[in-house]
């Protein structure tokens, strides 16, 4: 086992992004500002294989969002709805402009935003609703959807992990006023570091254009709108460069066949742990008839009193599996900034409960049955109470 570490995340790296280097060079332009081929044909494919109004390239998930917050204009004292199972960077964003995260539980089996928890959270402050699609599986979006109309809010889809993923026949990102896309080398489709803003309220693009470029109205000038671009509005850096984009548009041109891999490996994971779960050792990822599997990741749910020691115990045996969120209600400036003291029973126990396994395409069918072995193995030599 000592030179076969199975590690929890091998960035994909086909041989051609090396090659569009070489256009690159002969364009002589190495920015995502203006017209930039390689910005240009990833966007086109987004909003394409989405179905976005538009999309826009930005330099991370957490610059989308910080877009998302300036689009909405928030202020002191609003109130933004979402999931405490997160990453810091939904919450941040709309903290960065003086907002204030109203967290809420997650459903037990989704891992997703719990619907029946929004409607009793909205206050006369409440600005907007973010969703995550945890793991790439939808958020029950009808409900969500249905009680941002009733109440005028905004919905802003933090589908970071979720390229391809769909809520019945619709693409995740391309439902609410908003979204956002990672691609970091974390995630299914990657360029290194990326991500994007998706835009379906059409009433957001012009203000997004000049946003992503450092508040001027750039766009125009660079589409002969205007003869001078000057400082029109706040703003910043936001722009992605034609390196990185290069990269990714071979990357999105694979996402059907990386999809398809991931896949088959997470089914195999499912096959090999269902025993343990009919013996009620664990529980095993649930998948909603209404989402698509794009199988981001494959994560267990154990009893809080083995998850640590199940986790030591694959990294002895050279596996690298890992806990996720530490839920954001409970972090120090969570705190700071909410002075409300909550209790979110679901998220805290899947917190101290979730173990991820590695996925990526360079996984074997051998290495899972290795994994699952030694998983079953673990609850044979440790378990001695049912969770």
């Amino acid at each position: 086992m000592k030179n076969n570490k199975i590690l929890f995340n091998v960035p994909l790296s086909p041989h051609k992004e090396i090659f569009k280097i070489n256009k690159i060079k002969s364009q002589n332009h190495y920015s995502g500002s203006g017209n930039a081929f390689f910005t240009k044909k990833c966007t086109d494919w987004l909003k394409k294989n989405i179905k976005c109004k538009e999309a826009l390239l930005v330099h991370s998930c957490t610059a989308a969002l910080e877009m998302c917050a300036i689009l909405l204009n928030i202020k002191p004292g609003d109130e933004i709805i979402m999931p405490s199972y997160t990453f810091v960077s939904t919450a941040n964003a709309f903290v960065l402009r003086g907002g204030k995260p109203v967290f809420i539980d997650v459903d037990c089996k989704t891992l997703n935003i719990d619907p029946k928890n929004i409607e009793k959270s909205i206050t006369k402050n409440t600005k907007a609703i973010v969703v995550v699609h945890y793991a790439g599986i939808s958020c029950d979006m009808d409900i969500v959807m249905k009680i941002a109309k009733k109440h005028k809010l905004f919905i802003v889809e933090d589908a970071a992990q979720s390229i391809m993923g769909k809520f019945k026949e619709k693409q995740l990102g391309s439902i609410g006023d908003l979204a956002t896309l990672s691609f970091h080398e974390t995630k299914n489709v990657h360029c290194g570091e990326g991500g994007a803003l998706l835009i379906n309220n059409k009433k957001f693009i012009q203000r997004a254009k000049i946003i992503r470029d450092k508040g001027t109205n750039r766009d125009d000038f660079n589409n002969n709108i205007t003869k001078k671009y000057s400082w029109v509005d706040i703003g910043s850096s936001y722009c992605l460069s034609e390196i990185n984009a290069s990269f990714l548009l071979e990357q999105l041109k694979l996402v059907n066949y990386i999809t398809r891999k991931r896949v088959k490996i997470w089914n195999t994971y499912h096959k090999y742990f269902e025993k343990l779960e009919i013996e009620k050792k664990i529980l095993r990822p649930f998948i909603p008839k209404y989402a698509k599997n794009i199988a981001h990741m494959y994560w267990i749910i154990v009893d809080k009193k083995y998850r640590n020691k199940l986790i030591s115990y694959l990294r002895m045996r050279n596996i690298n599996s890992l806990f996720h969120y530490i839920p954001l209600h409970n972090s120090p400036f969570s705190k700071k900034i909410c002075k409300k003291k909550i209790s979110l029973k679901v998220t805290e126990s899947i917190s101290k409960s979730i173990i991820r396994m590695p996925l990526h395409l360079g996984l074997k069918n051998r290495d899972i049955i290795l994994i699952a072995s030694f998983v079953k193995k673990f609850f044979k030599e440790n378990y001695k109470k049912n969770i």
